[in-house]
């Protein structure tokens, strides 16, 4: 997969609405707020009169996953199951069930790095207002953090914890499966050169105007200046960071990647990014890598085909999967 040249020049992509749907009007863009970020979709309108249309699928395809995924709307699926799957197996969707074991093929492969179950914790961080669990708080809730806890009856349909107190969040996932979706909807419109982001996970089919996309990666600890910027064809991209959702308490650092063993924030490294052929999997992988840190984390890129990535570590320096190293 040739994924990029890392001495490209920097180039920033900015976002517009393209008001004008007529025949000269070749690139549709649109911003809007949707799963608690913010999503970018571009694409070329290869019939003027489709483009409205297209978008707004795309658009209502974001929310519909929204609505079904969100740990923060009492009507979603998703909510459906915290409330209830501790009592007795819940029923849920051919869609959310694909999911779901899907994020648990990931926890088998990172061995627990990636786990949907830290919410169980996780749920008492509030990062809009600085609040953490306590130590007490943390020490008795972090044994729920356990993706065996999360049973599936693949002949029913259910989902079912083992423990009382178990808790799911999506949030390690969903959007990178929103985007793949978003982008099979533009391809079954015939639509052959497109960009969809949501927040740190975004995915390209085809190029820009006859040339590779560019696709920036942020500096962690300046938000004004970008690490690299990647000319990227035909692959999906993700970034978690420590800067995304934060507080800083006492001198310490506490944002929304939970490491499942101590139920605390993983502190080894400040950003990874994931280039692979999927959104979905470029964005559990980067979850993942983040928590196992620099070590462990390059060890299972390393080990996997067509993945690569970039880390940034807790001293700010860049550390390159084998692939990317060959090519510096």
């Amino acid at each position: 997969m040739n994924l990029f040249f890392l001495k490209a020049k920097l180039v920033f992509i900015t976002f517009s609405v393209c008001i004008s749907f007529d025949v000269d009007c070749k690139w549709t863009k649109h911003s809007f707020e949707v799963m608690g970020t913010q999503s970018n979709i571009e694409f070329e309108v290869l019939d003027a009169k489709m483009a409205p249309n297209t978008l707004q699928r795309v658009i209502d395809e974001m929310h519909r996953i929204d609505a079904l995924m969100s740990p923060f709307k009492s009507t979603s699926e998703l909510s459906k199951i915290n409330r209830l799957a501790s009592t007795h197996p819940v029923h849920i969707s051919n869609e959310l069930y694909d999911l779901l074991v899907k994020s648990a093929e990931f926890s088998k492969l990172t061995q627990g790095a990636f786990d949907i179950s830290f919410s169980s914790v996780g749920y008492l961080y509030n990062y809009r207002t600085s609040v953490r669990p306590t130590e007490k708080q943390i020490e008795n809730l972090k044994r729920n953090i356990n993706y065996r806890s999360v049973q599936l009856n693949k002949d029913n349909q259910t989902v079912k914890f083992v423990q009382p107190l178990v808790k799911i969040d999506l949030g390690g996932i969903a959007k990178g499966y929103a985007v793949d979706q978003c982008i099979q909807i533009l391809k079954d419109s015939g639509v052959v050169n497109a960009y969809v982001s949501a927040g740190g996970d975004s995915r390209i089919i085809g190029k820009k105007d006859d040339r590779l996309w560019y696709i920036g990666i942020k500096h962690p600890r300046d938000k004004n200046k970008l690490l690299v910027n990647l000319p990227l064809e035909e692959v999906s991209i993700s970034t978690s960071g420590d800067y995304e959702r934060f507080f800083v308490k006492d001198g310490v650092r506490y944002h929304h990647i939970i490491d499942p063993k101590t139920g605390d924030s993983a502190r080894e490294l400040q950003s990874v990014t994931i280039l692979a052929p999927s959104s979905t999997t470029a964005d559990a992988l980067s979850t993942s890598v983040f928590v196992l840190g620099l070590d462990k984390g390059l060890k299972l890129i390393n080990g996997l085909s067509d993945i690569s990535a970039i880390l940034v570590d807790s001293q700010g320096r860049l550390h390159y999967s084998d692939d990317i190293a060959r090519l510096k």
